[in-house]
């Protein structure tokens, strides 16, 4: 099942919808519990996407593949356990809304995630059951601005400015995450393509160890980390992602005004 949020032309509020055969229909029910099919809305085309979920808090990993470690560090070592860092609710855009550079003197780049996206309450789970506790999967864009990366120590301001954390275009349910391609393409030209097998922690083990330090709640998102190959975006630029058997999140580049 594809899930989308959408803004209704009529009324102006923000809805959930189901995606078949390219047209979008109204959600019924309980987003977590198992929504089902209403009235058709539109065309994927006409309708106006937003992120697919507003995530009480995004929960993002660092450094988990081993070639990026190293890319614009080769004395970096590999970490033996996830590097955890935090975007705020704020960051979050969907498929088509702009990312704004807050500094457009800085380097500022994109980075081609896995977006793992919580279907249910989840507190110190086991490996072994971590995905029972997935509602789906989205494309996502962890955003970076390096001069302020590089400043501060520490990375939540310079991943955090509003725009900065592009997701969608849609929840995807249903997919095997274990080996599929992430990918960047910025003007259309690919920059990282890897996949998910070259993952130092895999999702089930990320479950398990981020809800061991803090409780996952229904929506929240945990970014997974990017492959090698990041690298900066510029006013004008347009850049995609794009998750094997997930979907494919376009957003165009502006500078913040």
């Amino acid at each position: 099942m594809r899930i989308v949020r959408y803004l209704d032309a009529a009324t102006g509020a923000a809805r959930h919808g189901i995606v078949e055969d390219e047209t979008v229909h109204a959600a019924t029910g309980d987003l977590f519990a198992g929504p089902s099919r209403g009235d058709a809305v539109g065309s994927l085309s006409t309708v106006a996407l937003l992120a697919p979920v507003q995530p009480g808090k995004v929960v993002c990993v660092g450094l988990n593949y081993a070639a990026h470690v190293t890319e614009n560090d080769p004395n970096r070592q590999v970490p033996d356990e996830p590097v955890l860092f935090m975007k705020p609710p704020s960051a979050v855009i969907g498929p088509g809304q702009a990312i704004e550079i807050a500094n457009p003197g800085n380097r500022t780049d994109y980075e081609a995630e896995l977006a793992v996206v919580i279907g249910r309450r989840a507190r110190d789970v086991a490996e072994a059951n971590a995905l029972d506790y997935v509602l789906g999967y989205c494309a996502g864009n962890d955003v970076s601005d390096r001069v302020v990366q590089r400043k501060d120590g520490q990375w939540v301001r310079a991943k955090g400015f509003d725009t900065y954390c592009p997701l969608g275009p849609w929840i995807e349910t249903e997919a095997d995450i274990s080996a599929v391609k992430v990918e960047s393409r910025l003007n259309g030209e690919v920059k990282q393509s890897q996949t998910t097998a070259s993952m130092i922690f895999p999702v089930p083990f990320l479950i398990a160890y981020i809800s061991w330090v803090m409780t996952l709640e229904p929506g929240d998102v945990i970014m997974t980390g990017t492959p090698e190959g990041v690298g900066p975006l510029q006013p004008g630029d347009t850049i995609e992602i794009e998750i094997g058997g997930v979907g494919i999140l376009l957003n165009p580049v502006a500078a913040r005004a």
